[in-house]
């Protein structure tokens, strides 16, 4: 059994999720109805989501209490990366809209509560920053557990070396059941594959055919021209290597997943295989689940658009182009769960007179075509969490005269 075991962990991880994706497949074509391969998927996934808020709060708070006066931080410039990012994928996908422009067929209303305003999304993120500590991990409330462990780091500077150390020990073994968890990756891929595939088919999207090449071919478009372009512009050198990294290493399992912040486990660790600073990235890793939305802008702004085309309302460049800047911002308070992005279309659409009725429409069909369309949007969310925090610590070795080298 031993040898089994390392024989299998010898393989690559790319490759045992490849094959666990292929066996999905077949199985949810042949085995439709045997519902239990589909826990397999809810466990790994649950697992994930189950570690990631502790593993976020104890690594922000040892690399801060750890932390010597003087260190550089590259932060400012990841948060700037996030920002142009999502913004340049929200002016990509009103762009897109014009160039092709989409309709939808609208279903039965969607139930959902959608947020009320620019207003009501920042205070959202305002009362979530103060939220009880505990209450936070509990409910993956990812900007509750970035404030607490960066106050509770910060207040640790002063603790001796033996608390450190525990804290130190903490981190380290969050870390080891991550990497535990993430080799398991395969089974759970297997699992989530099959439950997609037996419960919604493949022939369940023809009718959406535009608008998905749309929304996909927006978030091809940014993964591999818009973002490869900005990390240019800051490393000077070859960005596909690290592009295609992120996409193979995080944007896989993300596309699966569906979820950034389960997510943040894959990423930090994809991070620490690039020789990344941790007091750096585990700070800008769920920071990133919470405010790199690039696939969230896209979704708001073809969809919306497409809402408008179906009710002959017209709609301008101009006024579109205001609708790709405020999109950006909603975005950013996206949650970093399976489609998250979608609730904030009617505060989208509400800017073109588009009743909230009509809106939650169009957030039904949003769901309808969720398992390519949210596949897609956080598989480009996440890896470009990893690939801007990457750019901007890579821009600092290159300054320093350090070699950038990326082993895919």
């Amino acid at each position: 059994m031993m040898s089994i075991i390392r024989t299998w962990n010898s393989i690559s991880l790319v490759k045992r999720i490849i094959a666990g994706l292929i066996v999905g497949i077949i199985l949810g074509l042949i085995v439709p109805k045997v519902v239990v391969i589909g826990i397999l998927g809810e466990l790994f996934v649950g697992a994930l989501k189950a570690l990631a808020p502790l593993l976020v709060f104890f690594l922000v708070m040892h690399a801060l209490c750890r932390h010597q006066k003087g260190n550089s931080s590259n932060m400012g410039r990841i948060i700037v990366l996030y920002l142009i990012g999502t913004l340049l994928a929200s002016f990509t996908a009103v762009v897109a809209s014009f160039l092709f422009p989409s309709t939808v067929v609208l279903p039965a209303g969607a139930e959902a509560a959608a947020p009320g305003g620019i207003a009501e999304i920042l205070k959202n993120l305002l009362l979530n920053a103060v939220s009880n500590p505990i209450g936070a991990i509990v409910d993956a409330n990812y900007i509750g557990v970035l404030v607490w462990a960066v106050i509770f780091g910060l207040a640790l500077r002063a603790a001796s070396d033996q608390t450190k150390n525990v804290l130190e020990n903490i981190s380290d073994a969050l870390s080891t059941a991550i990497r535990w968890v993430i080799n398991c990756a395969p089974f759970g891929i297997l699992g989530l594959v099959f439950t997609t595939i037996s419960t919604t088919g493949i022939k369940a999207f023809a009718s959406y055919g535009h608008i998905i090449l749309v929304l996909v071919g927006c978030m091809f478009f940014v993964a591999f021209i818009v973002n490869p372009i900005i990390v240019f512009l800051n490393i000077r050198q070859n960005p596909y290597p690290l592009v295609v990294k992120c996409i193979k290493d995080s944007g896989i399992m993300a596309f699966f997943t569906r979820s950034s912040a389960a997510n943040i486990p894959v990423n930090m660790s994809l991070c620490e295989e690039l020789g990344l600073d941790e007091e750096k990235y585990s700070v800008s890793i769920p920071l990133g689940a919470t405010i790199n939305m690039a696939g969230a802008a896209i979704t708001i702004n073809v969809l919306t658009l497409a809402a408008a085309n179906t009710l002959d309302v017209q709609v301008d460049f101009a006024t579109a182009l205001l609708l790709s800047l405020v999109a950006s911002v909603a975005a950013c308070g996206t949650s970093g769960v399976a489609g998250g992005s979608l609730l904030l279309i009617p505060l989208a659409c509400s800017l073109f007179g588009i009743s909230n009725d009509i809106a939650m429409q169009v957030v039904g069909v949003g769901f309808i075509i969720g398992v390519i369309q949210d596949s897609c949007e956080t598989a480009l969310n996440s890896s470009s969490d990893a690939l801007f925090t990457a750019t901007a610590e890579f821009r600092n070795w290159k300054k320093e005269g350090k070699s950038v080298s990326i082993k895919l």
